[in-house]
């Protein structure tokens, strides 16, 4: 049986927690922090401007190939300002569990992604996991590190934190 996978980002934000949540918490900016080659694209037509609890985010990603998949998630918990969670209801993972966190600390905001994930196909998941799906978790959150730091500013000394556990 193939084994739950997690990651961990963290990255400090020279922004205040008003401005961080103020586009964490609009769906359609996540394509603004999303690689161009995974052909990332909202399709759902009802999802509403701003996120909330039990809201459904259609989407189509092109992982492998150019090859598009259906993925939908569902926002399961929202707390104003602190954190919400997105879960995968149908899409490429067995599970997808995806908690954003922020944080306000001096002269910014500390935001916290952690994703658990499985790949389905049992022991074929997790040779997956090895030869191509954890390099690809990690480029797309340090493309997504870099696109941040380049809407809102690099934090000073700051360096990219991707843990995989």
């Amino acid at each position: 049986m193939s084994r739950v996978y997690s990651i961990k980002t963290v990255q400090k934000i020279p922004i205040s927690l008003d401005q961080a949540w103020e586009f964490f918490s609009k769906p359609d900016n996540l394509k603004e922090i999303t690689p161009s080659n995974l052909g990332f694209n909202i399709i759902s037509k009802h999802h509403g401007p701003t996120m909330y609890s039990g809201q459904i985010i259609e989407y189509t990603v092109k992982p492998i190939l150019g090859i598009p998949l259906y993925w939908m998630t569902e926002i399961t918990h929202v707390t104003d300002r602190k954190f919400f969670v997105d879960e995968q209801r149908f899409g490429p993972y067995s599970l997808w569990h995806h908690q954003h966190h922020f944080k306000e600390i001096d002269g910014g905001v500390e935001m916290t992604d952690i994703v658990h994930y499985k790949i389905p196909f049992w022991i074929l998941g997790d040779i997956a996991q090895v030869i191509m799906v954890k390099s690809q978790l990690k480029g797309i959150f340090n493309h997504r590190y870099k696109a941040v730091e380049e809407r809102f500013g690099a934090w000073p000394g700051a360096n990219n934190v991707v843990v995989f556990g």
